[in-house]
Protein backbone atom coordinates (compact mmCIF):
# COMPACT_ATOMS: atom_id res chain seq x y z
CA UNK A 1 0.00 0.00 0.00
CA UNK A 2 1.25 3.51 -0.86
CA UNK A 3 2.47 5.41 2.18
CA UNK A 4 0.24 8.33 3.06
CA UNK A 5 1.91 11.52 4.34
CA UNK A 6 0.84 13.34 7.49
CA UNK A 7 1.22 16.64 5.63
CA UNK A 8 2.38 18.04 2.31
CA UNK A 9 2.68 21.25 0.32
CA UNK A 10 0.34 21.81 -2.61
CA UNK A 11 1.02 25.21 -4.16
CA UNK A 12 -0.46 26.16 -7.52
CA UNK A 13 -1.87 29.25 -9.22
CA UNK A 14 -1.20 32.93 -8.71
CA UNK A 15 -1.21 34.39 -5.21
CA UNK A 16 -3.81 37.09 -4.63
CA UNK A 17 -3.89 38.91 -1.30
CA UNK A 18 -6.31 41.56 0.00
CA UNK A 19 -3.32 43.83 0.73
CA UNK A 20 0.24 44.26 -0.49
CA UNK A 21 2.81 41.85 0.95
CA UNK A 22 4.37 44.78 2.80
CA UNK A 23 1.16 45.11 4.84
CA UNK A 24 1.44 41.53 6.07
CA UNK A 25 5.15 41.89 6.69
CA UNK A 26 4.39 44.85 8.96
CA UNK A 27 1.66 42.96 10.81
CA UNK A 28 3.87 39.93 11.40
CA UNK A 29 6.72 42.19 12.48
CA UNK A 30 4.34 43.66 15.06
CA UNK A 31 3.39 40.17 16.23
CA UNK A 32 7.04 39.15 16.53
CA UNK A 33 7.68 42.24 18.61
CA UNK A 34 4.88 41.11 20.94
CA UNK A 35 6.40 37.64 21.05
CA UNK A 36 9.84 38.99 21.94
CA UNK A 37 8.43 41.21 24.69
CA UNK A 38 6.54 38.29 26.22
CA UNK A 39 9.23 35.66 25.71
CA UNK A 40 7.13 33.57 23.31
CA UNK A 41 8.92 31.23 20.89
CA UNK A 42 5.97 30.37 18.65
CA UNK A 43 2.40 31.55 18.26
CA UNK A 44 -0.37 29.17 17.19
CA UNK A 45 -3.24 31.36 15.97
CA UNK A 46 -6.49 29.44 15.50
CA UNK A 47 -9.27 32.04 15.10
CA UNK A 48 -10.66 33.11 11.75
CA UNK A 49 -9.97 36.75 12.51
CA UNK A 50 -6.33 36.37 13.51
CA UNK A 51 -5.48 33.89 10.76
CA UNK A 52 -7.02 36.32 8.27
CA UNK A 53 -5.43 39.41 9.81
CA UNK A 54 -1.87 38.10 9.77
CA UNK A 55 -1.99 35.94 6.64
CA UNK A 56 -4.86 37.17 4.45
CA UNK A 57 -6.46 33.70 4.38
CA UNK A 58 -10.04 33.50 5.66
CA UNK A 59 -10.69 29.83 6.28
CA UNK A 60 -13.92 27.82 6.05
CA UNK A 61 -13.72 25.41 8.96
CA UNK A 62 -16.68 23.05 8.52
CA UNK A 63 -15.56 21.40 11.76
CA UNK A 64 -11.87 21.18 10.81
CA UNK A 65 -9.13 23.08 12.67
CA UNK A 66 -6.94 25.67 10.94
CA UNK A 67 -3.98 27.71 12.14
CA UNK A 68 -1.36 30.29 11.37
CA UNK A 69 1.91 29.41 13.08
CA UNK A 70 4.45 32.18 13.54
CA UNK A 71 7.98 31.77 14.86
CA UNK A 72 11.01 34.04 14.67
CA UNK A 73 11.76 32.69 11.19
CA UNK A 74 8.55 31.16 9.81
CA UNK A 75 4.94 32.12 9.13
CA UNK A 76 2.84 29.18 7.95
CA UNK A 77 -0.87 28.60 7.39
CA UNK A 78 -2.03 25.09 8.31
CA UNK A 79 -5.00 23.98 6.23
CA UNK A 80 -7.04 20.89 5.46
CA UNK A 81 -6.69 18.84 2.29
CA UNK A 82 -10.26 19.58 1.22
CA UNK A 83 -9.13 23.14 0.33
CA UNK A 84 -6.31 22.01 -2.00
CA UNK A 85 -4.17 25.03 -2.99
CA UNK A 86 -6.72 27.77 -2.30
CA UNK A 87 -5.24 28.61 1.14
CA UNK A 88 -1.79 29.02 -0.41
CA UNK A 89 -3.14 31.30 -3.15
CA UNK A 90 -4.80 33.49 -0.52
CA UNK A 91 -2.16 33.65 2.20
CA UNK A 92 1.07 35.43 2.94
CA UNK A 93 3.95 33.10 3.79
CA UNK A 94 4.15 29.34 3.58
CA UNK A 95 1.22 26.92 3.56
CA UNK A 96 1.18 23.29 4.67
CA UNK A 97 -1.74 20.92 4.15
CA UNK A 98 -2.44 18.33 6.81
CA UNK A 99 -4.13 15.06 5.90
CA UNK A 100 -6.97 13.26 7.62
CA UNK A 101 -5.64 9.73 7.03
CA UNK A 102 -4.63 9.75 10.69
CA UNK A 103 -6.33 11.61 13.52
CA UNK A 104 -4.50 14.71 14.82
CA UNK A 105 -2.21 15.18 11.82
CA UNK A 106 -3.13 18.85 12.29
CA UNK A 107 -1.20 18.94 15.57
CA UNK A 108 1.67 16.84 14.21
CA UNK A 109 2.05 19.35 11.39
CA UNK A 110 2.12 22.25 13.84
CA UNK A 111 4.69 20.37 15.95
CA UNK A 112 6.95 20.06 12.90
CA UNK A 113 7.18 23.88 12.94
CA UNK A 114 7.24 24.69 16.67
CA UNK A 115 9.07 21.63 17.99
CA UNK A 116 8.42 20.56 21.56
CA UNK A 117 9.38 22.30 24.79
CA UNK A 118 8.85 25.82 23.42
CA UNK A 119 6.98 28.75 24.95
CA UNK A 120 3.72 28.80 22.98
CA UNK A 121 1.32 31.69 22.50
CA UNK A 122 -2.33 30.78 21.91
CA UNK A 123 -5.79 32.39 21.81
CA UNK A 124 -7.63 31.60 25.03
CA UNK A 125 -10.84 33.14 23.69
CA UNK A 126 -10.89 30.71 20.76
CA UNK A 127 -9.02 27.50 21.58
CA UNK A 128 -11.48 24.91 22.87
CA UNK A 129 -10.78 22.75 25.92
CA UNK A 130 -10.30 19.75 23.63
CA UNK A 131 -7.82 21.50 21.34
CA UNK A 132 -6.03 23.02 24.32
CA UNK A 133 -5.46 19.53 25.70
CA UNK A 134 -4.12 18.42 22.32
CA UNK A 135 -1.77 21.41 22.19
CA UNK A 136 -0.33 20.37 25.55
CA UNK A 137 -0.06 16.74 24.48
CA UNK A 138 1.56 17.21 21.07
CA UNK A 139 3.66 20.34 21.62
CA UNK A 140 4.58 19.66 25.27
CA UNK A 141 5.26 23.38 25.77
CA UNK A 142 7.68 24.64 28.37
CA UNK A 143 4.91 27.11 29.12
CA UNK A 144 2.02 28.75 27.29
CA UNK A 145 0.62 32.26 27.21
CA UNK A 146 -2.66 33.80 26.06
CA UNK A 147 -1.64 36.05 23.18
CA UNK A 148 -5.19 37.06 22.18
CA UNK A 149 -5.37 40.37 24.11
CA UNK A 150 -2.11 41.61 22.58
CA UNK A 151 -3.19 40.68 19.06
CA UNK A 152 -6.48 42.50 19.61
CA UNK A 153 -4.56 45.61 20.65
CA UNK A 154 -2.60 45.40 17.40
CA UNK A 155 -5.73 44.94 15.28
CA UNK A 156 -7.43 47.95 16.91
CA UNK A 157 -4.91 50.33 15.34
CA UNK A 158 -5.55 50.45 11.61
CA UNK A 159 -3.00 50.97 8.86
CA UNK A 160 -3.63 53.36 5.98
CA UNK A 161 -4.37 50.36 3.74
CA UNK A 162 -6.96 49.03 6.17
CA UNK A 163 -8.68 52.40 6.42
CA UNK A 164 -8.83 52.56 2.62
CA UNK A 165 -10.56 49.16 2.51
CA UNK A 166 -12.94 50.09 5.34
CA UNK A 167 -13.79 53.32 3.52
CA UNK A 168 -14.69 51.29 0.43
CA UNK A 169 -16.79 48.96 2.58
CA UNK A 170 -18.73 51.90 4.02
CA UNK A 171 -19.47 53.10 0.48
CA UNK A 172 -20.71 49.62 -0.44
CA UNK A 173 -22.96 49.61 2.64
CA UNK A 174 -24.45 52.89 1.42
CA UNK A 175 -25.18 51.31 -1.98
CA UNK A 176 -27.09 48.57 -0.19
CA UNK A 177 -28.96 51.15 1.86
CA UNK A 178 -30.17 53.08 -1.17
CA UNK A 179 -31.26 49.83 -2.86
CA UNK A 180 -33.26 48.91 0.23
CA UNK A 181 -34.89 52.34 0.35
CA UNK A 182 -36.08 51.86 -3.25
CA UNK A 183 -37.44 48.38 -2.46
CA UNK A 184 -39.58 49.44 0.53
CA UNK A 185 -43.28 49.24 -0.36
CA UNK A 186 -46.44 48.39 1.51
CA UNK A 187 -46.92 44.63 1.21
CA UNK A 188 -43.25 43.87 0.47
CA UNK A 189 -41.78 41.21 2.75
CA UNK A 190 -38.71 41.77 4.90
CA UNK A 191 -36.89 39.05 2.94
CA UNK A 192 -37.68 40.70 -0.42
CA UNK A 193 -36.27 44.02 0.73
CA UNK A 194 -33.23 42.38 2.31
CA UNK A 195 -32.35 40.52 -0.89
CA UNK A 196 -32.44 43.76 -2.89
CA UNK A 197 -29.86 45.28 -0.57
CA UNK A 198 -27.65 42.20 -0.48
CA UNK A 199 -27.62 41.78 -4.26
CA UNK A 200 -26.74 45.44 -4.80
CA UNK A 201 -23.82 45.19 -2.38
CA UNK A 202 -22.41 41.98 -3.83
CA UNK A 203 -22.45 43.47 -7.33
CA UNK A 204 -20.75 46.62 -6.02
CA UNK A 205 -18.04 44.61 -4.22
CA UNK A 206 -17.37 42.61 -7.40
CA UNK A 207 -17.02 45.87 -9.34
CA UNK A 208 -14.64 47.43 -6.83
CA UNK A 209 -12.64 44.28 -6.01
CA UNK A 210 -12.55 42.05 -9.11
CA UNK A 211 -9.86 39.76 -7.65
CA UNK A 212 -11.53 39.17 -4.28
CA UNK A 213 -13.42 36.17 -2.95
CA UNK A 214 -17.13 36.91 -2.47
CA UNK A 215 -18.88 35.61 0.61
CA UNK A 216 -20.67 36.52 3.82
CA UNK A 217 -22.26 39.84 2.78
CA UNK A 218 -25.73 40.07 4.36
CA UNK A 219 -28.65 42.28 5.34
CA UNK A 220 -30.86 42.40 8.41
CA UNK A 221 -34.00 44.28 7.44
CA UNK A 222 -36.51 44.37 10.28
CA UNK A 223 -40.02 45.79 10.61
CA UNK A 224 -42.52 46.41 13.39
CA UNK A 225 -41.92 44.27 16.47
CA UNK A 226 -38.90 42.68 14.73
CA UNK A 227 -36.98 45.94 15.23
CA UNK A 228 -36.77 45.44 19.01
CA UNK A 229 -33.36 43.72 18.82
CA UNK A 230 -30.34 44.87 16.85
CA UNK A 231 -29.49 41.38 15.58
CA UNK A 232 -32.94 39.98 14.84
CA UNK A 233 -32.99 37.78 11.72
CA UNK A 234 -35.00 38.59 8.61
CA UNK A 235 -38.54 37.18 8.36
CA UNK A 236 -41.32 37.07 5.76
CA UNK A 237 -43.39 39.70 7.58
CA UNK A 238 -45.13 42.05 5.11
CA UNK A 239 -44.71 45.81 5.54
CA UNK A 240 -47.67 47.93 6.64
CA UNK A 241 -48.33 51.67 6.64
CA UNK A 242 -46.81 53.28 9.72
CA UNK A 243 -44.35 50.44 10.39
CA UNK A 244 -41.06 51.29 12.02
CA UNK A 245 -38.18 49.78 10.02
CA UNK A 246 -34.55 49.00 10.75
CA UNK A 247 -32.20 48.95 7.76
CA UNK A 248 -28.92 47.10 8.37
CA UNK A 249 -26.45 46.43 5.52
CA UNK A 250 -23.26 44.45 6.12
CA UNK A 251 -20.81 44.11 3.25
CA UNK A 252 -17.91 41.72 3.85
CA UNK A 253 -14.71 42.35 1.90
CA UNK A 254 -11.80 39.96 2.52
CA UNK A 255 -12.96 39.39 6.09
CA UNK A 256 -13.46 43.11 6.75
CA UNK A 257 -16.90 44.03 8.07
CA UNK A 258 -18.60 47.38 7.59
CA UNK A 259 -22.15 48.44 8.38
CA UNK A 260 -24.92 50.94 7.75
CA UNK A 261 -27.90 51.02 10.12
CA UNK A 262 -30.87 53.36 9.88
CA UNK A 263 -34.36 53.85 11.31
CA UNK A 264 -37.14 54.34 8.74
CA UNK A 265 -40.94 54.42 8.69
CA UNK A 266 -43.36 53.26 6.00
CA UNK A 267 -45.21 56.27 4.54
CA UNK A 268 -45.93 58.00 7.86
CA UNK A 269 -44.64 58.38 11.40
CA UNK A 270 -46.83 59.14 14.41
CA UNK A 271 -46.00 61.90 16.91
CA UNK A 272 -44.85 59.61 19.73
CA UNK A 273 -42.52 57.68 17.43
CA UNK A 274 -41.15 60.86 15.92
CA UNK A 275 -40.27 62.18 19.37
CA UNK A 276 -38.25 59.05 20.22
CA UNK A 277 -36.64 58.97 16.79
CA UNK A 278 -35.55 62.60 16.96
CA UNK A 279 -34.12 62.08 20.45
CA UNK A 280 -32.08 59.12 19.23
CA UNK A 281 -30.85 61.10 16.23
CA UNK A 282 -29.80 63.91 18.58
CA UNK A 283 -27.89 61.40 20.73
CA UNK A 284 -26.28 60.03 17.59
CA UNK A 285 -25.07 63.47 16.53
CA UNK A 286 -23.90 64.27 20.04
CA UNK A 287 -22.07 60.96 20.28
CA UNK A 288 -20.27 61.51 16.99
CA UNK A 289 -19.06 64.90 18.23
CA UNK A 290 -17.38 63.14 21.19
CA UNK A 291 -15.27 60.76 19.09
CA UNK A 292 -11.82 62.34 19.10
CA UNK A 293 -8.28 61.46 20.19
CA UNK A 294 -7.78 61.48 23.96
CA UNK A 295 -11.37 60.61 24.85
CA UNK A 296 -11.91 57.29 26.59
CA UNK A 297 -14.67 54.86 25.67
CA UNK A 298 -16.04 54.99 29.23
CA UNK A 299 -16.09 58.80 29.27
CA UNK A 300 -17.96 58.97 25.97
CA UNK A 301 -20.45 56.40 27.20
CA UNK A 302 -21.07 58.33 30.41
CA UNK A 303 -21.79 61.53 28.49
CA UNK A 304 -24.31 59.86 26.18
CA UNK A 305 -25.89 58.18 29.20
CA UNK A 306 -26.34 61.62 30.76
CA UNK A 307 -27.86 62.89 27.51
CA UNK A 308 -30.48 60.14 27.56
CA UNK A 309 -31.03 60.40 31.33
CA UNK A 310 -31.88 64.09 30.99
CA UNK A 311 -34.61 63.08 28.53
CA UNK A 312 -35.78 60.13 30.68
CA UNK A 313 -34.83 57.66 27.95
CA UNK A 314 -31.78 55.88 29.35
CA UNK A 315 -33.85 52.93 30.57
CA UNK A 316 -34.61 52.07 26.92
CA UNK A 317 -30.95 51.58 25.96
CA UNK A 318 -30.00 47.89 25.55
CA UNK A 319 -26.27 47.80 24.61
CA UNK A 320 -23.17 49.93 24.08
CA UNK A 321 -22.93 52.91 21.77
CA UNK A 322 -20.37 51.69 19.23
CA UNK A 323 -17.49 49.37 18.41
CA UNK A 324 -14.34 48.93 16.38
CA UNK A 325 -14.16 47.83 12.75
CA UNK A 326 -11.73 45.55 10.96
CA UNK A 327 -11.41 41.77 10.56
CA UNK A 328 -14.62 40.82 12.32
CA UNK A 329 -18.05 39.44 11.57
CA UNK A 330 -21.26 38.27 13.20
CA UNK A 331 -19.79 34.79 13.55
CA UNK A 332 -16.12 35.47 14.17
CA UNK A 333 -13.93 38.15 15.61
CA UNK A 334 -14.44 41.11 17.90
CA UNK A 335 -12.18 43.90 19.08
CA UNK A 336 -13.76 44.12 22.50
CA UNK A 337 -11.14 46.55 23.78
CA UNK A 338 -12.59 49.28 21.57
CA UNK A 339 -16.27 49.44 22.42
CA UNK A 340 -18.28 52.34 23.78
CA UNK A 341 -19.29 50.84 27.12
CA UNK A 342 -18.97 51.79 30.75
CA UNK A 343 -16.32 49.12 31.45
CA UNK A 344 -13.93 49.98 28.59
CA UNK A 345 -11.20 52.49 29.44
CA UNK A 346 -9.44 52.47 26.04
CA UNK A 347 -8.46 55.97 24.92
CA UNK A 348 -9.20 56.82 21.29
CA UNK A 349 -6.19 57.33 19.01
CA UNK A 350 -5.68 58.57 15.48
CA UNK A 351 -6.12 55.63 13.09
CA UNK A 352 -8.76 53.82 15.09
CA UNK A 353 -12.12 53.17 13.41
CA UNK A 354 -15.29 53.09 15.49
CA UNK A 355 -19.06 53.31 15.08
CA UNK A 356 -21.57 55.52 16.78
CA UNK A 357 -24.85 53.61 17.09
CA UNK A 358 -27.22 54.54 19.91
CA UNK A 359 -30.36 52.41 20.12
CA UNK A 360 -33.57 52.79 22.08
CA UNK A 361 -36.17 50.00 22.30
CA UNK A 362 -39.73 50.84 23.34
CA UNK A 363 -41.92 47.85 24.25
CA UNK A 364 -45.03 46.86 22.30
CA UNK A 365 -48.15 48.56 23.55
CA UNK A 366 -46.30 51.72 24.55
CA UNK A 367 -46.39 54.98 22.55
CA UNK A 368 -43.59 54.94 19.98
CA UNK A 369 -43.10 51.16 20.21
CA UNK A 370 -40.13 49.73 18.30
CA UNK A 371 -36.36 49.81 18.05
CA UNK A 372 -34.60 53.00 16.95
CA UNK A 373 -30.99 52.86 15.80
CA UNK A 374 -28.66 55.01 13.71
CA UNK A 375 -25.14 53.88 12.84
CA UNK A 376 -22.21 55.70 11.23
CA UNK A 377 -18.59 54.59 10.87
CA UNK A 378 -15.97 57.14 11.91
CA UNK A 379 -12.22 57.22 11.40
CA UNK A 380 -10.41 58.92 14.26
CA UNK A 381 -8.20 61.69 12.87
CA UNK A 382 -5.50 63.87 14.40
CA UNK A 383 -7.99 66.46 15.63
CA UNK A 384 -11.36 64.69 15.59
CA UNK A 385 -13.03 62.24 13.25
CA UNK A 386 -14.15 61.64 9.68
CA UNK A 387 -17.61 60.18 9.11
CA UNK A 388 -17.29 57.77 6.16
CA UNK A 389 -20.99 56.83 6.14
CA UNK A 390 -22.91 58.92 3.60
CA UNK A 391 -26.48 57.55 3.62
CA UNK A 392 -28.63 60.23 5.35
CA UNK A 393 -30.23 59.62 8.74
CA UNK A 394 -33.39 61.05 10.28
CA UNK A 395 -37.05 61.62 9.40
CA UNK A 396 -36.54 63.99 6.48
CA UNK A 397 -35.05 61.25 4.26
CA UNK A 398 -36.32 58.07 5.84
CA UNK A 399 -40.13 58.19 5.84
CA UNK A 400 -40.49 56.16 2.65
CA UNK A 401 -42.55 53.74 0.57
Amino acid sequence: MTARPQSYRFHQGDRILPFAESEYEARIAGLRKIMAEKGVDAVVLTSMHNVAYYSGFLYCSFGRPYAYVVTAGQAVTISAGIDAAQPWRRCYGDNITYTDWQRDNYWRTIRDITGTGAVIGYEADHLTLLQSQKLDHFLAPKSSLDIAPATMEQRMRKSAAEIELIRAGAAVADVGGFAIREAIKVGAREIDVAMAGRDAMELEIAKRFPDAEYRDTWVWFQSGINTDGAHNPVTARALEVGDILSLNTFPMISGYYTALERTLFVKEVDAASLKIWEANVAAHEYGMSLLKPGASCAEITAKINDFFEERQLLQYRTFGYGHSFGVLSHYYGREAGLELREDIDTVLEEGMVISMEPMLTIAEGQPGAGGYREHDILVITKDGNEDITKYPYGPEFNVVG
